[in-house]
């Protein structure tokens, strides 16, 4: 009996190690910075369900969202104007949301695809993101025109490039 028991344990033993090297997101610092004017700022009221497993990240998830209300740059009045209608309309749209669709290793992290929906408009989006002790920093960039927040006349004056921090525990 104590044979087919040893046995169950050195065959089970791979399975029981699945899972130890998974992670959740434990807070979360979300910056910006609009390019063509010069102006940064950040969004708070982070919520996740992600799962990331560092051993292979092809099984993670990364899933979010940020609270359009908390938005700053640092001058109110902007700030109360960017959440109205004619910009991210917090009233009717309070939530940017990212949901990833795949993610793969890279040299010092994972580049995550997915999809982002801001103002009630869906693009897809990826975000590369480097790993540092328990803290995973992501960077991409966006045109807040394909989301309907013009507020330049040419697309390219309208690029926003965006960076998470996020500590995993």
């Amino acid at each position: 009996m104590r044979k087919y028991v040893l046995l169950f344990l050195y065959l089970s033993a791979p399975l029981l190690l699945l899972g130890q090297n998974e992670a959740t997101i434990e807070s979360a610092k979300v910056t910006f910075v609009y390019v063509s004017n010069d102006v940064d700022g950040h969004i708070a009221g982070f919520e996740s369900s992600a799962t990331i497993n560092l051993d292979d990240p092809t099984q993670s998830k990364f899933t979010g969202s940020v609270n359009v209300e908390s938005l700053k740059t640092g001058n109110s009045i902007r700030d109360w104007s960017l959440r109205r209608g004619k910009y991210f309309d917090a009233d009717n749209h309070p939530k940017i949301r990212f949901e990833s669709t795949s993610v793969t290793a890279n040299n010092n992290g994972f580049l995550v695809k997915g999809n982002l929906t801001i103002k009630g408009t869906t693009k897809p989006l990826s975000i590369d993101f480097t790993k540092d002790g328990n803290e995973l920093t992501g960077t991409t960039a966006l045109y807040s025109s394909d989301f309907g927040i013009n507020v330049k006349k040419k697309k390219e004056d309208n690029k926003v490039k965006v960076k998470m921090i996020f500590v995993l525990k």
